[in-house]
């Protein structure tokens, strides 16, 4: 399941988000978006984990949950990955 989450720290690197995330289960891909120019973190990101039950109690936990002293927002990622194709 893809997760997406709002409200990160600047400070936060990818590591950390993985790390808070594979206490619920096992995380297969981490990535904070980043401005092109600047690269800096847009303070938003995605991470993906394997088993669904895993990431929904994820969810369910760390929604609303202070980390890096802003309380981040944390719900299952709705996609535009499909999208981009039907567009003719």
């Amino acid at each position: 399941m893809n997760i997406f989450i709002s409200n990160i720290s600047f400070k936060v690197r990818e590591q950390a988000l993985g790390e808070l995330f594979s206490q619920y289960g096992e995380v297969t891909s981490v990535r904070i978006i980043k401005d092109k120019e600047s690269r800096r973190s847009k303070g938003y990101g995605f991470v993906e984990m394997a088993n669904d039950e895993e990431a929904t109690a994820a969810i369910n936990a760390l929604n609303g949950t202070e980390h890096y002293e802003r309380n981040i927002v944390v719900a299952e990622a709705k996609g535009k990955k499909e999208t981009s194709s039907t567009q003719e």
